[in-house]
């Protein structure tokens, strides 16, 4: 046992260069799985936009190649090739082999710059199976290869050329990462937001994995921003209210921001911010500058002009609504918070952005009244909405003595109060709904059930959600109330599970419960306690053997697997068109057992593409919604319509 347990110098290990990026590459990337596998194109493709940055590159050429393979050149300089006067090697060998070595800790590389600040070619290099680097610096053409970031042989000349810039192709390592297959849409995404970011760049995107149907796109926009802004409005079907968007910048020694908004006719406000072109998802200084200056500009003008009533003040909410933001800062150096670098933390940018929006905002709101107009009196209606929903909560509230309303009328509760333990079932229909009553465990598992059509929150301000008779008994159940009133804490069930039928009709049920809670009661997502109920759809029976198809390629399984010598005689196939067919032991046993159901979590992992889907599907416009439809419909099995 002593000998077991005995700890010396010999049980601490050292991990050379790049092995500790291969033990631990969560730590560099954030995960091995998707997310992961997609940063390592960001880090390379940062690299290039670093050299935008610097005015000395103006085209970025992505490509994703057969066997998933990556290709990202550029026309900017050149990673430096002569030899590194401390390492005694190429210093773009320094660059791809060694941690926290780059142009961008000092030295006048670079004055402003995103990516991973010196780990990121080399991160890449460590978490690839090979990577090949290819550098022209105006004489001569450059390169050298990598299998998993060793190299046997030193950078070498294999030609002449009068061009400058780097390529780099690589494959990411399938021993380090769940799959090694890109997904199209995720890197046209990322490298769009790049060349809204840095206007006038150009970025060409193809994927040429299938030869027969190669994708691709010339991303280069002169308006910068203000383009990212239109382009929000337009694949969310949104109108503006007012002509051009309005843009504001300025400098501050070696700062620099940018602002673009503009407001539309819906309710709800879409602010994306990024310091050195990385995406501040939880905001940080710069937001909370834009904000601030936003509220203080238009309470302003609205006193100025002899619009806002003495007692009247506006929120930040209610300037804010209906309004899509671009804010856009680069920075010398940034002070990200957290791992993820989610919040700019430089204190200075805040007074910053505050001064340049007090300024010029409110210079273009006098300038241009007729638009500033528009955009007061779409406040001020929302000021009017937010004092209508707040006398219906507090009626709410008043119901009764205890300030709290009785439970739902169709709410079967569950014994268990512990919601470690609890889920509620919110069912479709009272068919279904007596059906799972039923057939539930009552210990732990309360039901509710819904009847008629459910108000589209995406259409309605949060005046009408108070007192709806379709979402009251929801949010009754739930006990967090919404909005600003939500709770985690008051949570009486631990999962919230949707369960309604497998069609048409069920799926419209699933989105507005969903755009509901996304809308009013986002936490109960990002928390993980809404899931989806997956009921079977077909029930295959031959001489009392029974099995539940979940798609048809699985009840044709069944199907041949129950027949006699391939032969269907004696088979009998159920279709169930709703939940209610079903009787208690059925629905139990297929959907509602922990030991045997099939249950899905919704998850928050991109809350913008969660937003923006949301606003197609639920919103006004029907154009965005069938492009979206026709664009997705690959995706959808055993739709029944």
């Amino acid at each position: 046992m002593s000998q077991q347990n005995n700890y010396d110098e010999n049980d601490i290990q050292v991990l050379e260069g790049l092995e500790a990026v291969r033990k631990r590459p969560g730590m560099y990337i954030g995960s091995t799985g998707p997310g992961g596998l997609h940063h390592l194109v960001y880090e390379i493709v940062d690299n290039s936009i670093d050299e935008a940055l610097a005015g000395y590159c103006t085209e970025i050429t992505v490509e994703i190649l057969p066997g998933d393979v990556i290709r990202v050149s550029d026309n900017g300089r050149g990673i430096p090739v002569g030899i590194h006067p401390k390492e005694g090697i190429s210093a773009a060998t320094v660059v791809y082999t060694i941690l926290h070595a780059g142009g961008k800790f000092g030295g006048g590389g670079y004055k402003v710059s995103g990516g991973l600040h010196g780990v990121g070619a080399s991160v890449v290099n460590a978490l690839s199976e090979w990577l090949e680097l290819t550098v022209k610096d105006g004489e001569n053409v450059w390169f050298q290869r990598f299998e998993r970031g060793h190299y046997d042989e030193q950078l070498k000349a294999i030609g002449k050329t009068t061009e400058t810039g780097t390529s780099v192709m690589f494959k990411a390592d399938g021993e380090i990462f769940e799959s090694t297959v890109y997904d199209y849409e995720v890197l046209l995404k990322r490298l769009r937001e790049q060349a809204f970011l840095n206007a006038g760049i150009r970025i060409v995107f193809t994927d040429k994995r299938d030869s027969e149907n190669i994708q691709s796109e010339t991303l280069h926009y002169e308006g910068g921003i203000r383009q990212f802004v239109e382009h929000i409005h337009a694949t969310r079907g949104l109108e503006s209210l007012s002509g051009d968007v309005i843009y504001v910048s300025g400098t501050q020694g070696d700062s620099f921001a940018e602002i673009a908004l503009q407001y539309n006719d819906s309710f709800n406000e879409v602010i994306l911010s990024f310091a050195n072109n990385i995406h501040t998802k939880d905001g940080g200084s710069h937001e909370t500058g834009f904000k601030n200056a936003l509220t203080k500009v238009i309470n302003e003008y609205g006193t100025k002009m002899g619009l806002l009533k003495d007692k009247d003040k506006l929120k930040g909410e209610d300037v804010r609504e209906g309004l899509t933001a671009i804010i856009s800062v680069k920075l010398t150096e940034c002070e990200f918070e957290g791992q993820t670098k989610g919040r700019l933390g430089n204190p200075e940018v805040k007074p910053f952005v505050e001064k340049l929006v007090q300024e010029k905002l409110m210079n273009f709101l006098e300038e241009n009244p007729d638009t500033a107009k528009l955009i007061f009196e779409k406040s001020l209606s929302a000021l009017k909405a937010r004092e209508a929903a707040k006398r219906a909560r507090e009626a709410e509230r008043n119901k009764n003595a205890f300030g709290k309303a009785s439970m739902p009328e169709k709410l079967a509760d569950c014994a268990e109060r512990d919601n470690r333990y609890t889920e509620i079932y919110i069912v479709e229909g009272d068919s279904a709904g007596g059906s799972a009553k039923q057939g539930r465990d009552r210990r732990y598992q309360a039901i509710l059930a819904l009847w008629g059509k459910m108000l589209n929150v995406e259409k309605a301000r949060i005046d009408r959600i108070y007192g709806n008779d379709k979402l009251e008994p929801v949010v009754t159940a739930l006990g967090t109330g919404i909005g600003e009133d939500f709770d985690i804490e008051k949570l009486r069930y631990g999962k919230v599970i949707i369960m309604a039928d497998a069609d048409v009709d069920g799926m419209h049920i699933r989105t507005l419960l969903l755009t509901f809670f996304f809308r009013y009661m986002r936490p109960l997502i990002t928390n993980g306690n809404v899931y989806i109920a997956q009921p079977p759809l077909f029930r295959v029976e031959r001489k009392k053997k029974i099995c539940y198809a979940f798609s048809e390629e699985e009840r044709d399984r069944y199907i041949a697997e129950l027949s006699e010598e391939g032969k269907y005689k004696d088979v009998e196939v159920q279709r169930y068109k709703g939940l209610g067919e079903m009787d208690p032991e059925q629905l139990w046993e297929t959907t509602m057992d922990p030991e045997r159901r099939t249950i899905v979590k919704i998850g928050m992992e991109d809350a913008l593409k969660a937003d923006e889907v949301f606003t197609i599907l639920m919103g006004d416009k029907v154009e965005p919604r069938r492009n979206f439809i026709e664009k997705n419909a690959k995706f959808a099995q055993d739709l029944d319509i």
